[in-house]
């Protein structure tokens, strides 16, 4: 699609005035959100922020749907659905999450103003903020008449924090919505930058490396009968990886835990492990839990075939596996993706704002919108309530972004109404 560059038309400058007179209740609904404890595993409390935002939604049109996560050990998702009348009306997804990463004992659980223009609380920013701009955005152009010739569907899910497994289940949701949809646009807060948009996400893949070394006394260690042992077979792969991939553009691989010996535990749950061994006794095993993030399924691909290689490749009486999780794809720089942003972009320097410019992906995480990105025609994330300390008792919103925010998405949907598939 092509768009021309425009000044704001008479349905934008309204646009921007309800947004203005809209925004106490917007940050009444930031506060409501925040202040119900939603940690991933906090399942009553993850659903009682759905049906918060089910309210809302209902009260603006929506068809809304309560879908239950019991199968994939989750509280569920949120699903509402506005149909346009008009078969050739373009579909978008919107999509948010109601899980943060605060347990329901944490001790960081209310919504607190701390100036004009910044509150903190649990969430606020990642990300029911973003959250907050989709449902205002889509009261904004209802109340303007604004939702006809658009059909649109808002997905809040309640497990992006701390995903359910199987993937294929949990994840089954938004795959529909995307296979359903023309573009999808993602509400975390990206990078934290009001000047950047998330044209691209890096995927996260977890990987586990067991290696198996023949125990024997010290003193017998690199001879032809004994070998290396566990601990410099695993030293030989994570150099091997470091000096084989370090330079390849966007990919990092992190081993994060690491545990050997003659004997270990390993807690899948608590992430911990202890290991026995003794400095005289050659280390039968080790296991090293890691991530791998890659910005397209190619370099994915590549990325996990020379791991493999150099897993392979062992010293003498050792054995090793390199074990690869099924993980968030990526969501690939694509020229429907850069084309949204310049349309974003657009709309955010009609308003007056700043030029929106592509983030670079190594500064947010993986995100929900990457298991819509390749069913859809353009995406975009990064659109939320911008902030700082996510994942922290630090979390701070920048309320100065949330009328900017609301504004450039009721603007942009308003101008993709005016473009039939």
């Amino acid at each position: 699609m092509v768009y021309a560059k425009t000044a704001l038309d008479i349905n934008e400058q309204a646009i921007v005035k309800q947004v203005a007179l809209g925004l106490p209740q917007s940050l009444k609904d930031i506060e409501k959100s925040v202040n119900i404890n939603s940690g991933s595993m906090n399942l009553e409390g993850v659903k009682q922020v759905g049906l918060l935002a089910k309210q809302q939604l209902s009260a603006i049109g929506f068809d809304v749907q309560w879908l239950d996560g019991s199968a994939f050990n989750r509280a569920g998702h949120i699903l509402a659905t506005h149909q346009s009348s008009n078969p050739n009306a373009v579909k978008i997804l919107m999509i948010g999450h109601l899980d943060t990463v605060f347990a329901k004992n944490d001790d960081f659980q209310t919504f607190k103003m701390l100036n004009e223009s910044e509150a903190a609380g649990p969430g606020v920013a990642d990300m029911k903020g973003g959250n907050t701009i989709i449902i205002s955005a889509m009261r904004v152009l209802k109340k303007l008449n604004l939702l006809d010739n658009v059909s649109i569907k808002v997905l809040l899910t309640g497990d992006e924090e701390s995903s359910g497994r199987p993937l294929s289940l949990s994840k089954k949701v938004i795959v529909d919505g995307a296979i359903w949809a023309d573009i999808a646009l993602g509400y975390e807060n990206g990078d934290n930058n009001i000047n950047t948009g998330m044209a691209a996400r890096r995927g996260y893949t977890g990987w586990t490396l067991n290696v198996e070394g023949k125990p024997a006394h010290s003193s017998q260690i690199f001879n032809e009968e004994v070998g290396y042992g566990a601990i410099y077979e695993t030293a030989r792969i994570l150099e091997a990886f470091r000096a084989e991939l370090e330079q390849e553009e966007n990919l990092t691989f992190n081993p994060g835990m690491i545990v050997g010996g003659t004997s270990i535990d390993f807690d899948v749950a608590k992430s911990s492990g202890s290991a026995f061994g003794k400095s005289n006794v050659i280390a039968q095993k080790t296991k090293v839990k890691g991530d791998l993030r890659a910005l397209s399924n190619k370099q994915l691909k590549s990325a996990k075939q020379t791991m493999q290689n150099i897993v392979k490749n062992n010293l003498n009486h050792t054995k090793a596996e390199l074990i690869f999780e099924v993980g968030y794809p990526p969501m690939a720089l694509t020229q429907g993706n850069l084309d949204l942003l310049a349309l974003y972009s657009q709309v955010s320097q009609d308003l007056g704002y700043n030029e929106v410019k592509a983030a670079n992906p190594r500064k947010a995480g993986a995100a929900d919108i990457s298991f819509a990105a390749e069913h859809v025609d353009m995406s975009l994330d990064g659109l939320g309530l911008m902030g700082s300390g996510a994942h922290t008792k630090n979390e701070v919103a920048d309320l100065t972004t949330l009328d900017k925010n609301i504004e450039k998405t009721a603007i942009l949907i308003y101008r993709l109404t005016k473009h039939e598939k």
